[in-house]
């Protein structure tokens, strides 16, 4: 626990840089699609608080859906082995398409869902993320969008969890180990 008592962990992002930068990122996706419609894919469970800023911030045609792939167990890293628990519900042929994601890590799961999308012939994926840990970056892959660059640090907090406790913290904390 932090010194203040009303917190969880030491606190990174407030929820008022974290709206902020939602909308920075919401009207530079408005400018790079203006006149298109974008289809955002959430991934679940994480990316729900964040993909709902972007969203708000969005003034062109917006479609949404959601997905759960995931590389973690119930630990604090990565497993390597991704795993689709739940796939889209629309078909995303021809479409914009952009994947909301809450942090970037190891980047297995990400490149594992892109590639597996782009089976489904969208006419562009782009990955939109609240966080970008590129320190433990494995696969080959990159964000379009990045709300913020962080150390290697275990975050909890809007929508991102430690074992499903924590994702509704209205900022971003870490904890120590």
């Amino acid at each position: 626990m932090s010194e203040n008592t009303d917190t969880m962990g030491t606190i990174l992002f407030t929820k008022e840089q974290i709206e902020t930068r939602a909308a920075e990122i919401g009207a530079q996706i408005s400018k790079d699609y203006e006149g298109e419609e974008v289809y955002l894919v959430g991934t679940l469970r994480g990316a729900v608080v964040w993909m709902g800023d972007i969203m708000k911030n969005i003034t062109c045609d917006t479609e949404i859906d959601f997905i759960v792939a995931s590389s973690y167990g119930s630990g604090t890293t990565s497993s390597g082995v991704v795993k689709i628990k739940k796939d889209l519900d629309g078909d995303i042929y021809g479409k914009n398409v952009i994947i909301i994601e809450d942090i970037v890590d190891t980047g297995t799961t990400l490149k594992y869902l892109k590639e597996h999308l782009a089976d489904r012939n969208p006419k562009s994926i782009r990955i939109c993320t609240l966080l970008d840990k590129p320190s433990r970056r494995i696969a080959e892959i990159d964000a379009d969008y990045v709300g913020f660059s962080i150390e290697n640090l275990f975050v909890i907090g809007y929508g991102l969890d430690y074992d499903q406790k924590y994702r509704n913290l209205p900022y971003i904390s870490y904890l120590e180990g």
